[in-house]
C-alpha cells in the first residue's frame, strides 16, 4: 500500500490571519466579551481551540448575518475570514459594537472589484454557493449583483443585462466555474471575467487534478468547508476510483483502505496540518505493520 501526501496542505495565509486576530482580540481585551459572527472558518477544531480562548460563535443554520447581530448586544464583534456585506457593518456600528475585521484579503480584493463595478452602474454575475457566508457576503454589497449557483441560473438571466461582470467566490471548483463562465460568455459575449478563486484553493485543486492511478483520496476537512468539498469532486472528475472526505483520523474505517494500493491523502485549506500529518501517519504506519492501532483524544493547537 503506497500513502501519498498531496503537497500542498495545511493553513492558507487568510486562515492564519483570521486566527491570528481572533487570538490577539481576546489577549488585548481582558474581560470584554467578544463574540464571532459564524465560524472563524469552516472547520470545528478551530472552533474549538478559539472556544478555548474565550470567543463566543453566534451561528445558527438558515440564518443571515445580519439576522444572528440581534444575539450580539455588547462587546466585540469578529467579522470572518468569509467576509460581510455594508449592511452588517452598518448594523454593528449601530448597536455600537467594537467590530474587529478578519475578512480574508482574497475575499476583500473580490468585494472592491465587484463594489466599482456596481457604482459605475454595472451588473455583476457572481458564482458562488447558496447560503454561504462568503456568497452572502458578496450579494449583499449591492442589488446589481446577481447569485450564479448554476448553468440553469445563467439560462434564467434577463438577456438584455447590459456592461457585466462575471465572478465568483474563492473557494469554487476551477472545473465547475470555468464552465459557468463560459455558459455566461456565450450569453453576454460583452461580458468581462475576473476569475477570483484564490490561489490557496487553485494551487490545492490543481494538484489533486495531477494525481494519477488513485485508488483512494481522503481529503481532510469539515463537512461544512467548500474548498474541501471541492477537492473531493475535483478528485473523482479527475480520475480517483474513490473519493471521501473525513474530520481526522477517527473517521478512518478499516474497510474503507482495504485492498487499496495507492491512497493520497489532502485536505482543505482551513485543515489544520497536524489532523492531515496524523492521517498520513497512521496509514503509513498501518500499511507497515497491519496494525489498527487508532490514537487517544484528537485534539490541535490554533497555530
Amino acid at each position: 500500500m503506497e500513502i501519498i501526501s498531496v503537497i500542498p496542505r495545511g493553513y492558507c495565509q487568510g486562515v492564519v490571519r483570521a486566527i491570528r486576530i481572533a487570538r490577539k482580540t481576546v489577549e488585548e481585551n481582558p474581560g470584554v466579551p467578544v463574540s464571532m459572527l459564524g465560524m472563524i472558518v469552516h472547520n470545528q477544531y478551530v472552533v474549538d481551540a478559539c472556544k478555548k480562548l474565550g470567543i463566543r460563535f453566534v451561528e445558527e443554520k438558515g440564518k443571515s448575518r445580519y439576522d444572528l447581530l440581534d444575539q450580539i448586544d455588547e462587546g466585540i464583534v469578529i467579522f470572518t475570514a468569509h467576509g460581510i456585506s455594508d449592511a452588517v457593518r452598518k448594523k454593528a456600528q449601530d448597536k455600537g459594537l467594537t467590530i474587529v475585521d478578519a475578512t480574508c484579503p482574497d475575499v476583500i480584493k473580490t468585494h472592491v472589484l465587484v463594489k466599482e463595478h456596481c457604482q459605475k452602474g454595472g451588473t455583476v454575475l457572481y458564482i458562488g454557493k447558496s447560503l454561504h457566508p462568503e456568497s452572502e457576503g458578496t450579494v449583499g454589497l449591492s442589488d446589481r449583483v446577481h447569485l450564479i449557483t448554476n448553468l440553469a441560473d445563467v439560462e434564467n438571466l434577463n438577456p438584455d443585462l447590459k456592461d457585466i461582470l462575471i465572478t465568483n467566490q474563492t473557494t469554487l471548483s476551477l472545473l465547475d466555474t470555468r464552465e459557468i463562465i463560459d455558459a455566461c460568455m456565450k450569453k453576454f459575449p460583452d461580458a468581462k471575467a475576473a476569475d477570483e478563486i484564490c490561489n490557496a484553493t487553485r494551487i490545492r485543486q490543481e494538484a489533486v487534478m495531477k494525481l494519477e492511478n488513485i485508488d483512494l483520496l481522503l481529503v481532510v476537512g469539515d463537512v461544512r468547508s467548500n474548498n474541501s468539498n471541492q477537492l473531493r469532486e475535483i478528485g473523482l472528475k479527475s480520475g480517483a476510483k474513490e473519493a471521501l472526505l473525513i474530520d481526522s483520523v477517527h473517521a478512518l474505517k478499516e474497510e474503507m483502505i482495504r485492498n487499496k494500493n495507492r491512497i493520497a491523502v489532502t485536505s482543505g485549506s482551513s485543515t489544520p496540518n497536524e489532523l492531515t500529518k496524523q492521517v498520513i501517519d497512521f496509514l503509513r504506519t498501518y500499511a507497515e505493520t497491519g496494525r489498527w492501532e487508532m490514537p487517544g483524544e484528537i485534539t490541535c493547537q490554533l497555530l
